[in-house]
């Protein structure tokens, strides 16, 4: 190719571009998945936002068919709204807002759910989002475009409405998009966003004006989550030398000791006794790439101090039984949360379990028979799709159920949960769907997956005893009426009486056999449960927005 051909072909594209045309890189391509997705975005945003400022979220979503495959969604929250100069950017321009660039639990990372979701919106509909954005007195309305060739928000319309709101609420059209009865539908999404958030009243209206009221089970707000600085664990030599750009007066020592969590003096100079070279005198400028390489080789033979783990807002055991009990309404439950520990060197996690057997556990198959039902969450977030790809589902299927009684265990009506928490969480891909198979946190899902399976499988075989116990009882009482007839014919002895007597002998001896075996053991299920060999080691102001949006534009196709 000619220098002329090239420079003419030459061609550099935004974000938004790369993203609009691989807009699956997002999590948004296939019909059901697209729709659920956008759901899953606008709820995240509030949730955070909600609980970012103390507020208990009170969520309404609500779907309506426009035509084939052309659906208006409609999510309003009451959350703190976002400041009217800031709105074009936060919601209008990708890898813009304030999660991207901190160390600090949300449910979003990257910067770009309800951005893409409004680019979504834009390329199958040609036309705008409708926000209304309040944080207090008079909302603004606002119809977002984004300039995909800048990654600019591009504003069609601005207004200021007349009457109070506080919150976000956000109108968006989108084609090319279905809606199913299906395990992968909003109205899934948002079950297990409420069982995961308990705090949270979520109303939903689907497509066909069918009305789910998931009301909060707990009035209890989660705490606002921490930011943290990064751990010198975590640093790579290219991190290093993108540092040196923005520090380069600062010592190497000085950099860790300014932008990395709780690196000291004793840790400086256990680094420095590995190396050829003082860091505490090497400015960020004079340092080489051989010379961070050495550093970064050092800091992994170095013991450091573990990174804080008070970051960490996990869904706590008691509201997590709570919202269970109350939604899946088990037979049994064993709820179960993990200590805080870390993976890859530096960042916090936490791991939180439930198993739950019968009731409404289980995934309801079309002739009502019920299949396990696994439920995975980062953060508290459902994650629906791309599960044979998730480090969850590794760990799950990894365990031996049949250990614990739990035998054909795809048919069985139970409910596996486990939510992961964490500053960082190692997605698969920005659609924010798989969790990574970090070694680390497969292995702590394990651990707190086999603890909770040894109390149900311990609950299973008590009621199997149990069982086995009135069936014999009943075989024993139907023999003692025959017997009993038997007798009264040879002896004249009034029937009934004989039937007393005997029901009393039967009684007695089922107690001794009791007795003789709770004596064998402490736990009549010890021999069948064995413990793993490597587990040792503002109701009224949402109304007027959603009359608002309603009120908006025919829906007539």
């Amino acid at each position: 190719m000619s220098e002329d051909k090239f420079s003419a072909s030459f061609k550099e594209s935004s974000v938004a571009e790369f993203f609009k045309r691989n807009r699956q890189m997002l999590g948004l391509y296939g019909k059901l998945r697209s729709l659920t997705t956008v759901i899953a975005e606008y709820v995240c945003n509030s949730l955070d936002a909600c609980e970012e400022a103390g507020i208990l979220p009170e969520i309404i979503v609500k779907i309506i068919p426009l035509g084939e495959e052309h659906y208006e969604v409609h999510v309003i929250d009451n959350g703190p709204g976002i400041p009217k100069d800031k709105v074009g950017k936060a919601l209008g321009k990708l890898l813009a807002g304030t999660k991207f660039h901190r160390l600090i639990q949300t449910r979003g990372q990257q910067g770009i759910g309800a951005s893409g979701c409004i680019l979504l919106s834009q390329v199958t509909t040609g036309k705008p989002s409708k926000i209304i954005s309040g944080t207090g007195g008079k909302p603004l309305y606002m119809e977002l475009e984004i300039d995909t060739a800048k990654n600019e928000p591009k504003i069609k319309l601005q207004k200021e409405l007349d009457y109070d709101y506080r919150g976000i609420a956000v109108k968006s059209e989108f084609k090319e998009v279905n809606y199913q009865n299906s395990s992968q539908n909003a109205l899934e999404y948002l079950k297990r966003t409420a069982i995961a958030n308990p705090h949270a009243t979520i109303k939903y209206t689907d497509p066909f004006n069918n009305t789910y009221i998931f009301e909060r089970s707990s009035g209890y707000i989660p705490k606002t989550p921490k930011e943290i600085k990064p751990h010198i664990k975590c640093i790579t030599v290219d991190e290093l030398k993108t540092l040196a750009k923005d520090h380069s007066k600062k010592t190497i020592a000085g950099l860790f000791k300014q932008e990395f969590d709780r690196v000291g003096d004793k840790v400086i100079k256990d680094i420095n006794s590995l190396l050829d070279f003082d860091i505490s005198k090497v400015t960020m400028s004079k340092a080489n790439w051989e010379m961070f390489e050495k550093v970064v080789k050092a800091i992994d033979k170095t013991k450091t101090f573990a990174p804080r783990l008070d970051t960490l807002i996990p869904i706590e055991e008691k509201y997590l039984e709570e919202s269970l009990r109350k939604i899946i309404k088990p037979e049994f439950l064993s709820v179960l949360s993990r200590k805080p520990t870390v993976y890859h060197g530096g960042y916090p996690i936490q791991i939180e379990v439930a198993i739950a057997y019968g009731g409404d556990a289980g995934q309801t198959l079309a002739n009502n028979e019920k299949k396990l039902e696994l439920m995975r969450f980062a953060n508290r977030a459902p994650l629906l799709f791309d599960a044979g790809a998730c480090g969850i589902t590794k760990a799950v299927n990894s365990i031996e159920w049949r250990r614990y009684g739990l035998k054909d265990i795809e048919n069985l009506p139970l409910s596996i949960l486990v939510n992961l928490s964490s500053v960082h969480i190692p997605y698969t891909s920005a659609g924010k769907q798989a969790i990574a198979e970090e070694e680390e946190i497969v292995e702590e899902i394990r651990k707190a997956l086999m603890t909770a399976a040894r109390s149900l499988g311990l609950h299973l075989s008590k009621k199997r005893h149990l069982e086995t116990k009135m069936k014999k009882r009943g075989i024993f009482l139907n023999y003692a009426k025959e017997v009993a007839e038997g007798l009264h014919l040879l002896t004249d002895r009034n029937k009934k009486e004989l039937i007393d007597k005997l029901e009393d002998i039967i009684t007695k001896k089922l107690q001794i056999e009791e007795m003789n075996e709770q004596e064998e053991s402490e736990d009549i299920s010890e021999g069948e449960i064995p413990e793993d060999a490597e587990e040792k080691k503002s109701k009224g102001k949402k109304d007027k927005i959603t009359d608002y949006f309603e009120a908006d534009g025919d829906h007539d196709e």
